[in-house]
């Protein structure tokens, strides 16, 4: 019996070492260069100490990736190995030079970090010594980083690698080193300068321009949406140019969501949102569109302008987990307040040299108009632009009926500014009523193009303003008593 014991021991003790054999193995041939990526580099240390380095490794792939025995080969003769650890599926892994050097945020690995501030070379090798990832390979300066405001140094895109391929840091996710400073960098987030593959997440308009006691609406967009699942954004802004007022969510997610948005700690200048699929078993949606309307009222008296942007601590995930995403800023301007603009004066409508042509003029703005609006009564009573001009007339020669009153508005505006409208009339009595097709003879043509236009209104597709001669928004049998009273007559 001791004998067998003794032979189920060892035959247990092979196959766990042909086990480790073979998982050892497996985890070399997986190991394909770019799995893994070293995403940022804090060469310059940070505020608080230069000594106080860190490196950031990222997961390209969709599964965990045990980190245990892989190194940083610097410059060709130091190593750094870490000793143990696993990388999440499109995660980070975070490599301090103590424990404290970002004392806000755990360290995965914690190395002896010694990063040149002239550069190094970095190759990142699996547990089986095949090459991962390299960077500057060549050794001289870094590609990125700066050493006074102690910026990391980003990689744009972790799927791709090339020296043209990394950026300064623009942004802090919060982190902070030993003695509590804020560090120029993103540590264990998506990167500031990331510009890869996947959504894009930016504000509508791109640039807003407005004046005090304004309210503008911006709206936060959605683009290549694919199993968007939840969200979370923070929001900056500048609370002496614009102040909060609104937040409307869209039925973008669908169903049931766990919306909710807040000032940061109750002060202007920082909007949280956060918001999820209320859906079991976890699904998200894809397409673009719209996730929440924002409100805001101008503050600032002042000419001036600023960003609204996302933090880099804002994230997307999807049914697995968070993806990379692209964020975009949005540039808000302000105007000096205006006290108002004058509306045009001695305006005036003359018959225009051609028939059906009519001549609309007035005074030049001396306050300087940067230009002028022109809106003519459509037959729905509404106003209509139909042209923009730097100049102090305009001649309307489109679609115009003889013997109808036409009305018309003129607007100055100054700054994005308009003022009052003043309004205007005329009409033009050189034709017949009913002579459709305006070649001064009211015949059978007239009756042809009035009969196929019969019924419509203003606004359907084959309602044709020639054919309402009395421009009242419909053809009808009033136009068909222009044609008749005036039938066989020419011009």
């Amino acid at each position: 019996m001791k004998k067998l014991k003794k032979q189920f021991v060892m035959m247990t003790l092979v196959a766990m070492a042909l086990q480790l054999v073979v998982v050892k193995v497996a985890s070399a041939e997986t190991s394909n260069f770019g799995d893994v990526v070293i995403n940022e580099i804090a060469w310059s240390g940070t505020m608080d100490s230069s000594n106080d380095e860190w490196i950031e490794l990222f997961n390209n792939t969709g599964i965990d990736i045990n980190l245990s025995g892989w190194s940083i080969e610097d410059d060709g003769s130091t190593e750094y190995i870490i000793e143990s650890g696993l990388i999440p599926a499109k995660g980070y892994f975070l490599i301090e030079d103590s424990e404290n050097t970002v004392s806000n945020i755990e360290a995965d690995a914690v190395i002896g970090l010694s990063l040149a501030n002239s550069g190094d070379s970095l190759i990142l090798k699996n547990d089986v010594g095949l090459v991962v990832d390299e960077v500057n390979i060549s050794g001289t300066a870094w590609q990125a980083g700066d050493l006074s405001s102690k910026a990391s140094m980003e990689r744009i895109d972790p799927e791709i690698s090339a020296n043209d391929n990394w950026a300064t840091a623009v942004m802090t996710n919060e982190a902070l080193g030993k003695a509590g400073s804020l560090i120029l960098g993103t540590a264990k987030s998506l990167n500031s300068t990331y510009e890869g593959n996947g959504p894009k997440i930016y504000f509508d308009p791109f640039e807003t321009i407005a004046y005090k006691d304004d309210l503008i609406t911006i709206s936060v967009m959605g683009f290549d949406l694919e199993d968007l699942y939840a969200y979370g954004f923070e929001i900056n802004y500048i609370p002496s140019l614009i102040e909060f007022v609104s937040i409307e969510e869209s039925d973008l997610l669908g169903g049931a969501t766990a919306f909710n948005a807040a000032l940061k700690n109750g002060e202007e200048g920082s909007l949280i949102v956060g918001n999820a699929r209320l859906v079991n078993p976890v699904s998200g949606i894809d397409g673009n569109g719209k996730l929440f309307d924002l409100t805001f009222k101008v503050v600032s008296e002042e000419s001036d302008s600023g960003e609204i942007n996302f933090s880099a601590n804002s994230f997307l995930s999807d049914s697995v987990g968070d993806v990379m995403t692209n964020f975009e800023h949005a540039d808000i301007n302000i105007g000096e307040a205006i006290e108002g603009v004058s509306p045009v004066a001695n305006a005036k409508v003359d018959l225009g040299d051609d028939r059906y042509t009519l001549n609309l003029n007035w005074q030049e703005d001396l306050d300087g108009a940067s230009y002028y609006l022109i809106k003519k009564e459509m037959p729905d009573g509404s106003f209509k632009l139909i042209a923009e001009t730097v100049d102090p007339y305009f001649v309307d020669d489109d679609a115009l009926v003889p013997n109808v009153n036409y009305n018309y508005q003129v607007i100055a505006v100054k700054n994005n500014v308009e003022s009052s409208a003043v309004e205007i009339s005329a009409m033009d009595t050189r034709g017949l009523s009913g002579d459709n097709d305006k070649n001064d003879l009211v015949d059978g043509r007239d009756i042809e193009k009035l009969a196929r236009a019969y019924g419509s209104e203003y606004g359907e597709e084959n309602y044709n303003f020639l054919v309402d001669s009395n421009y009242d928004g419909i053809i009808d049998g009033n136009d068909l008593i222009d044609i008749g009273s005036n039938f066989a007559l020419t011009y």
